[in-house]
């Protein structure tokens, strides 16, 4: 007897994930927690270069000023509660310097367009289709910065809204680097606070969307036959991970949730970074990986003396295998 319905993977062909890969990820906080397992594995890694982005527009908007070296001015900055905040970034970023402010998100745009001409991956995690404009500039917002709910509007953005946000945002990043794969997924994360029927249809408006660009041939764009478009996607450099799916439909139980009852927790994103790893990742990473893990693992470790010669000797062994992984992945960092 089966008590569970699991997701049937596919193993890519192409383009797989070694520890030669330069990863840029981008999106939701589930990009945060999928981007800590690259970190933690001392892959080529950038997460969120402008703090968490939930929406589609705001990562369209993020990559239209990279791209196009779009530097921000005074004009685009708002002060609020005695810091200098940007709309299209997290309040992460927020400063009460106001040329702080300014120098660092015009350092980050030109450090990001460096980074996607020369990322071999960009994944991109879609957490909700609903936005806010700021009713002032008629501007759709990343980030509301705590601003009043009076000065801005709630919409959500349509399928076909969605499906335009996507299909830009490839070709401004195929306009710096034509080989780049592009891997969308949508956040298990639920968005309650915009309401249970409003969040489902959230994400249905995501999953549409995604399936609408990989549907739509770049040469033919009122192609959208069923046959052969998983294929035609994965020449394009464009494919799907089912990281909503996983959750909902395979893992599927409160024990996999947070304490907010929202959030994955730990054992459901180790769950899903293992399905990741078994559809993205080249066979001859995990053996890599594993040692990585070993030293990570030795660093956790609490001794009861660290001036023992027993720790002692532990740290130089510890060291040694760490330079040992130095010499032939030297951008590794413990």
């Amino acid at each position: 007897m089966n008590f569970r319905t699991q997701i049937p993977i596919t193993k890519q062909t192409n383009n797989l994930i070694g520890y030669q890969s330069k990863i840029l990820l981008l999106g939701s906080c589930f990009s945060e927690n999928i981007g800590a397992k690259f970190e933690y594995y001392k892959f080529q890694n950038t997460v969120n270069p402008f703090g968490i982005l939930f929406h589609p527009k705001a990562i369209e908007t993020f990559l239209e000023r990279v791209v196009k070296q779009n530097f921000y001015s005074e004009d685009d900055l708002v002060f609020h509660n005695e810091r200098y905040h940007c709309f299209d970034a997290h309040s992460s970023l927020s400063n009460s310097n106001k040329e702080a402010l300014l120098s660092n998100l015009n350092t980050i745009l030109k450090s990001t367009h460096q980074q996607i001409t020369e990322s071999t991956h960009l994944i991109i995690t879609l957490g909700t289709a609903w936005v806010y404009e700021y009713i002032e500039r008629k501007k759709v917002v990343a980030n509301c910065h705590k601003i009043s709910q009076k000065d801005f509007r709630k919409k959500i953005l349509s399928v076909a809204d969605t499906t335009n946000c996507l299909q830009n945002i490839e070709q401004l990043v195929r306009g710096l680097n034509s080989t780049i794969q592009l891997i969308y997924t949508v956040s298990p994360v639920r968005h309650i606070k915009d309401g249970f029927i409003a969040n489902q249809q959230s994400k249905a408006h995501l999953l549409s969307a995604i399936h609408n660009v990989i549907a739509i041939d770049p040469n033919n764009y009122l192609e959208k036959q069923s046959q052969h478009l998983s294929s035609r996607a994965q020449s394009r450099g464009l494919s799907y991970f089912c990281s909503y799916e996983i959750m909902m439909d395979d893992l599927r139980d409160y024990r996999f949730y947070a304490e907010d009852m929202l959030h994955p927790n730990q054992m459901a994103i180790d769950y899903i970074w293992q399905q990741f790893q078994a559809v993205w990742f080249h066979e001859i990473t995990k053996p890599v990986m594993k040692k990585v893990a070993v030293i990570q693992n030795g660093l956790a470790h609490r001794p009861f003396n660290r001036e023992s010669e027993l720790h002692q000797q532990f740290l130089k062994q510890l060291d040694i295998k760490a330079q040992n992984l130095l010499t032939d992945f030297p951008f590794m960092k413990f």
